[in-house]
């Protein structure tokens, strides 16, 4: 059946004649471009989910012979964002030799290694299990996708008759089995008992589409993944209401995110209990209808059939028996709750993993929830990492899609829990979460860091991002703001940065930056205040403004961030850090500087009192003393720069070479040098240090501590 470019309702048509006929003639870019648009539309495959390929004639660089070679998607890529780099180039002929030395199903681990000594592209990324089921079949180019339209089908009791009766014959179906060698030789079976067939059904798993060019495989897989989104669609709510209707109703937005944002820290310490997690909301209007259904009860245990989907999420998630309203108010009686409810989880995991496993299976891993259901708020996912916790949450969204198709249609069938065990506990699966690189000291940290849209904030959050942590840039000036955020997303991508206006004087303000990290992270492991300003004047010159302003904003204000950050850590019941920006002006009586002076003294003996009165909690509150740091500062603005030229007796424009002067090391200290020294003190190596400073000023002998 062909459809329309213009009548698809239910998938992106995105190619365009354009582009790719700048790459007429290079079959490996065509592939790649197709794979991108593919990897696009979450309807049609997921992140990281399925592979592509396609067969080309190259030259053996040893024998210059025309040889056939099969480029497909490495291990543990993504279609969506792959490139050349991301493929693997393996000889046809010798991948399909392999035939004669496969020694049965219970042997396919072997294979794998095999892999590797049928490589052509000595640069390939390492090729990945689903490569025979690829190589088997005849045709140039192949898509292998997790669409949750053709998985409702493949997941449904009814699967294997109705993509008989909805192709007309023209998709075959094969039954669940792992991705492996001998799947790959049940398609070519499939393909030689059906010639002509335009695709195969994977039961309980996904799709295989083919064409004999770029264009043609990717209609194709266009056209049965409409197919099957428009029979889905015709039959929701024909038999029944979906998901059995409404058993429990939504909150309003606003009051689903306030719940939410209060719950996440409490949610997220429990999660961490293992190793600390990295969080994502979602209360969409999809995780609605399935969280407040009379089905989610059936539904939910069930857990979910495609292996990518479980890999994500875990066999099943928590459903908390939490009315959407209650009050939050009691901490710890709310901890002690769920807190029963996370460990009657990890006992059923820990059930799972002994009554499945194997002799030789890896040891259990971590056996919290990673998906999170709370009726009527929406849905909490956690992980070691802001993007694996989004994916997670996006990866139970096309589960859900899946349950609700399937019992549209039929009746949702999830894999049994030994074939689920075997796909999770896989030693090919535990081989590749291995081979993971080492995790940056920051990982699965989220920092909130005041006054960060320029000059030392925002050195402060970059070195932090760079060092693994995901941090909340706040700014009073929004359109600074932006062009923060703005420039970090596209350096380090969305996942790791929430941009939140932030006036520290304002406690409304401030609530409302602490409920957007609570909702984009879940909860903050650092607090860096170094919101600020500077006045200089003369003691007779100081006004009442000049004082309460210096106070509200350095004292007040570090305060009431700390006191938020801190309400948050001890929910989460994980440590945490606190770093005051202070000012060697805390130790050095300058001139024309008393309020100035004064307040940042306020803050150095503050820092040293939360530090004595947060210990029990492991929240370690500790200062850097910067001195003299022009670069990307609006510290110089409002006169502060005239005025101190003027105290010291000299012009503006040699302010910055009088400040480098007077160190013993003779050097201007950079905004890097500050970041390095707030890092210092989060970075791990410094755990048993609090109350401390550390001054980072070229070394300006007046400001030695005695």
């Amino acid at each position: 059946m062909n459809i329309p470019i213009m009548s698809f309702k239910y998938v992106s048509y995105l190619w365009d004649e354009a582009k790719a006929a700048k790459l007429e003639g290079n079959e490996v870019d065509l592939l790649i471009y197709r794979s991108n648009m593919l990897g696009a539309d979450l309807r049609i495959t997921n992140y990281g989910g399925g592979n592509t390929s396609c067969k080309t004639t190259e030259l053996d660089p040893l024998t210059k012979e025309p040889v056939e070679v099969m480029w497909i998607k490495g291990s543990g890529g993504d279609i969506g964002t792959m490139t050349r780099s991301g493929l693997a180039g393996l000889y046809v002929d010798k991948l399909r030799s392999l035939k004669g030395i496969y020694r049965g199903i219970e042997f396919e681990d072997e294979m794998v290694e095999l892999f590797n000594h049928c490589i052509y592209d000595l640069a390939s990324k390492a090729p990945s299990i689903d490569t025979p089921l690829h190589g088997f079949l005849p045709f140039k180019h192949i898509d292998h996708l997790h669409p949750d339209a053709a998985i409702a089908i493949a997941a449904s009791k009814d699967g294997e008759k109705i993509t008989q009766e909805l192709w007309k014959g023209a998709i075959a179906w094969v039954p669940w089995q792992r991705p492996g060698f001998d799947l790959g030789l049940q398609l070519k079976e499939a393909l030689d008992n059906n010639p002509g067939i335009r695709g195969i059904m994977l039961g309980g798993h996904g799709l295989f589409t083919w064409g004999d060019t770029a264009y043609e495989c990717y209609m194709n897989s266009l056209e049965v993944i409409e197919t099957a989104s428009a029979y889905l669609v015709e039959n929701y709510g024909k038999k029944r209401p979906v998901f059995g209707g409404e058993k429990v109703s939504s909150l309003a937005p606003e009051q689903r995110k306030a719940q939410a944002a209060k719950l996440a820290p409490i949610l997220r310490g429990l999660a961490s209990s293992e190793k600390r997690m990295v969080g994502t909301f979602n209360d969409s209007d999809t995780v609605l209808q399935f969280i407040n259904s009379h089905d989610l009860e059936k539904l939910a245990p069930m857990g979910t059939s495609c292996p990518d989907h479980f890999l994500r999420t875990k066999i099943s998630p928590l459903v908390l028996d939490l009315a959407a309203d209650a009050d939050l108010s009691d901490v710890g009686a709310l901890k002690e709750s769920i807190g029963a409810a996370f460990q009657a989880y990890r006992e059923m995991y820990a059930d799972y993993y002994e009554k499945h496993k194997h002799p030789n299976s890896p040891a259990m891993r971590d056996p919290n929830p990673v998906v999170i259901l709370w009726p009527g708020v929406g849905m909490f996912s956690y992980a070691k990492d802001k993007q694996t916790s989004r994916v997670a949450s996006e990866f139970y969204i096309n589960a859900i899609n899946v349950m609700r198709g399937a019992e549209a249609v039929s009746e949702y069938v999830s894999l049994p829990l030994q074939e689920a065990f075997d796909i999770e506990y896989w030693l090919l699966e535990e081989a590749k979460l291995q081979r993971m690189p080492k995790e940056k000291p920051l990982s699965r940290k989220i920092a909130l860091i005041t006054g960060s849209a320029g000059g030392i904030g925002k050195g402060i959050a970059e070195r932090y991002v760079q060092e693994g942590a995901c941090v909340v840039l706040t700014d009073i000036d929004q359109s600074r703001l932006d062009s923060a955020v703005a420039e970090f997303e596209k350096k380090y991508g969305k996942d790791v940065v929430l941009g939140a206006q932030l006036d520290v004087t304002n406690t409304e303000s401030l609530a409302s930056a602490i409920q957007a990290t609570c909702l984009k992270f879940g909860g903050i492991d650092i607090v860096v205040n170094n919101a600020g300003i500077s006045i200089s004047k003369g003691f007779e010159d100081h006004s009442q403004q000049d004082w309460d302003r210096l106070n509200d904003i350095l004292v007040m204000g570090q305060y009431h961030v700390s006191k938020a950050g801190v309400s948050l850590m001890k929910q989460q019941g994980l440590g945490g850090d606190i770093v005051n920006v202070v000012s060697k002006n805390a130790l050095v009586a300058g001139p024309k500087n008393v309020a100035y002076g004064t307040a940042k003294a306020a803050q150095l003996h503050m820092s040293r009192l939360m530090a004595a009165e947060l210990a029990e909690d492991k929240i370690r509150v500790n200062v850097v003393n910067p001195d003299a740091v022009i670069e990307n500062s609006n510290i110089w603005e409002g006169g502060w720069a005239e005025n101190r030229a003027k105290a010291y007796g000299i012009d503006v424009k040699d302010l910055p070479q009088y400040y480098a002067n007077r160190t013993l090391l003779k050097e201007s200290v950079k905004v890097s040098d500050i970041a390095d020294a707030a890092f210092a003190f989060v970075g791990g190596l410094l755990t048993k240090t609090t109350g401390n400073m550390l001054n980072v000023d070229g070394g300006l002998a007046p400001a030695f501590p005695r």
